[in-house]
This record gives structure tokens, C-alpha cells and sequence, in this order.
């Protein structure tokens, strides 16, 4: 936590503590505006790589009122996603939600100190993780929502003419070398995130069967061009998604903004609106349940998704 970071200090006045969020990736896009959303609900802990930015952000929130406290992990390095864990549980919260946003698409693929892919580990195994570390401490009925993307459907037709062709998944662990099936993307990267994106979603559907007392759902954000996801492709891409792409953003179906997503992601972790949340449920870039892939709706492939996911991270020395 960070030394300067102000939390709430429940007993003794009789008062109860407010709420608190958990938000990972919430320096820039998404993961920014919807911090920003979730602080006026209570308090909001930032989970992030980066200690300068996430005081950053805290900042902004603490000088609209706000509460926040900085919790720095690497979501690609299980060790560090142990020691997050670990750190957020001692702070005691109320834990009221948590948000799985973090996520990269690179184009040339890197890999962790273990050797893993790191989109994959960054996307998948980091928020699996995470959440599996954290399950114990959220009270019932705790929400836990996991940032998707449609782009995991070989049939999502905005999709395919994007040049993606669905999750490509062999095994976590061929996914952990960077092995995909066959016959996928020729986009740089497609397969890692769409693979990613598709174990994501298949944990959504498997861990709201497991933990019945806990909310467990997706979300589709949208096609975002304002965000910095492909924050690694040239220069000239950056150029166009910033300043030609983004503006459109709101105009198009199935297209949106950081802003409008940072909304909808809050008023589903807030039970706001008119789309009150139950668990196991999809949600498009307007907070409308949709579907996902036929296969992340075979029970078997989620939980054999779980399970390899499981004896992947097990190997990992405690």
C-alpha cells in the first residue's frame, strides 16, 4: 500500500466502512474511468504495475473526495499476483466487487520470467489467480466481473471481418509456450488474445458454478480505440485508433469509449440501472446479456479450462 494512501478505519465510531472496489489496470482506459466511477461508491483499491501511476490515479480520485489505496502487481508474474492478494486481504475491506480489467494485446509476443506467454498470463492465469486468491475474503454476494471480448466467437461476425478467427485452445499449458491451434488469425498476436479472452470467459461460466455465493460475471466492453491496449503496435496505428478511430467510436454498433464502458462496467459492479445482475451472465457494451461461443457453453471445455489452469499455476513454488 502505498505510505500516503488513506483507508478507511471501520470500529469505534459505530459507523459502517464503506464498500471498497478492487480495480486492476487502472491507470489508463477502461480500468481509469472505471476507478473513477467505482470511487464514488467507496473505497477503490488500485492493482497495477506501475507504483507512480497508480499514486497518480489515487490522487485524482482523493482530490474529487474520494478513497484509495495502491497495491502495485505484475498480473503476468503469479509471485506477484500472490503478494497482491495477500496485501489487499490484510487491509481488511469490504470487499464489494472486483474487476478483472488489466489486459494487453501485443503484437510481437514476449514472455514472463517463466517463460510463459505474457499475453496469456497477463490476460488469463493473472486474474485467475487473483481471484482465486481473493474468493475466500469477499463476503456473499460480492461481485466479480471479468473484462472480456467477443472476439473469443469464430461466428462474431465484426470478429471475423476484424481478421480474428475465435480462441485457438489446445491445453493452459500450450498456451502458456505460445501454441494455438491451427487455422487461426493472421493478425499478430490474434490467436494469444483471443485465446486469452476465451479462457476468461470460460472461467466466468465455470467459477459461477463453483462459488454460488459470489456474482461471477463477463463483460464485452466494446471495440475501444481510445484505450491503450495495442499500445505496442507502430506508431501509425497508435495515430489512427487515437485521433481517426476513437472519435467514430460512438457512432458504430458494437463500437465504444472508454468512458461509456467505464459506466456500464460500474453500474454492473454497483447493481445500478435497470439491469440488475445475477451470476454466470454475459454482458454486452450497453450492460445486456449476451452470448458468448458455442464452445465456452460446454460445461466440460470451462471446466477443463479451470482445471488446467489450476495444475499450470500449482507449479508455481509457493
Amino acid at each position: 500500500m502505498s505510505p500516503t494512501a488513506r483507508t478507511p478505519h471501520p470500529g469505534g465510531t459505530g459507523t459502517p466502512a464503506p464498500a471498497a472496489y478492487i480495480v486492476t489496470g487502472p491507470t489508463s482506459g477502461i480500468g481509469r474511468r472505471a476507478a473513477l466511477e467505482l470511487a464514488e461508491h467507496g473505497t477503490v483499491v488500485l492493482v497495477g504495475r506501475s507504483a507512480d501511476r497508480l499514486a497518480e490515479v489515487r490522487k485524482v480520485i482523493e482530490r474529487r473526495g474520494g478513497t484509495a489505496v495502491a497495491v502495485v502487481c505484475d498480473l503476468a508474474e503469479p509471485a506477484s499476483v500472490r503478494r497482491a492478494a495477500a496485501e489487499i486481504a490484510v487491509l481488511g475491506l469490504p470487499i464489494a466487487g472486483l474487476l478483472n480489467n488489466a489486459g494487453i494485446a501485443q503484437v510481437a509476443p514476449t514472455t514472463n520470467s517463466l517463460g510463459w506467454d505474457t499475453t496469456f498470463a497477463t490476460n488469463h492465469l493473472g486474474p485467475f489467480a487473483l481471484t482465486e486468491a481473493l474468493a475466500p475474503h469477499l463476503p456473499d454476494g460480492a461481485q466479480v466481473l471479468f473484462v472480456c471480448s467477443g472476439v473469443e466467437d469464430p461466428k462474431r461476425k465484426p470478429a471475423v471481418m476484424a481478421g480474428f478467427r475465435g480462441g485457438r485452445y489446445v491445453s493452459a499449458e500450450a498456451s502458456a509456450r505460445g501454441e494455438w491451434e491451427p487455422g487461426g488469425s493472421k493478425l499478430p498476436g490474434g490467436d494469444a488474445y483471443a485465446t486469452s479472452k476465451q479462457c476468461s470467459l470460460a472461467t466466468v461460466l465455470a467459477f459461477s458454478r463453483e462459488l454460488p455465493r459470489l456474482r461471477i460475471n463477463g463483460v464485452e466492453p466494446g471495440f475501444n480505440p481510445g484505450t491503450g491496449l495495442g499500445r505496442d503496435s507502430n506508431l501509425a496505428l497508435r495515430l489512427l485508433a487515437r485521433f481517426v478511430l476513437a472519435p467514430l467510436a460512438p457512432f458504430i454498433k458494437y463500437w465504444s469509449t472508454p468512458g461509456t464502458a467505464g459506466r456500464v462496467i460500474a453500474r454492473i459492479l454497483t447493481d445500478g440501472g435497470d439491469r440488475p445482475t445475477g451470476t454466470g451472465v454475459y454482458y454486452d457494451e450497453n450492460g445486456r446479456p449476451m452470448r458468448g461461443s458455442a464452445l465456452v457453453h460446454e460445461p466440460e471445455f470451462d471446466d477443463r479450462v479451470v482445471a488446467e489452469t489450476r495444475a499450470l499455476l500449482a507449479q508455481v513454488p509457493a
